[in-house]
């Protein structure tokens, strides 16, 4: 099954800009519910991937979302 159709395996980069930004990924299915949760600090970049387990994810705080859409501002 290729998973990418549906973004699936799908790849974001998120690099903080400020102290403190938090990171929650979300869980598929009947009920979305938090599964992980990441603290990043200034200068400290994180891989995320979207998966059969992680529909979605939340970011709060200063940073930079880099995705194959483009670089989104956060924060």
């Amino acid at each position: 099954m290729d998973y990418t159709e549906n973004g699936i395996n799908e790849y974001i980069v998120i690099k903080a800009e400020s102290d403190g930004v938090n990171i929650i990924g979300l869980t598929r299915g009947k009920d979305t519910k938090f599964h992980h949760t990441e603290k990043l600090d200034n200068g400290e970049a994180y891989v995320a991937q979207f998966t059969e387990t992680t529909s979605a994810i939340k970011i709060r705080g200063k940073c930079k979302l880099y995705t194959k859409h483009g670089v989104i501002d956060v924060g």
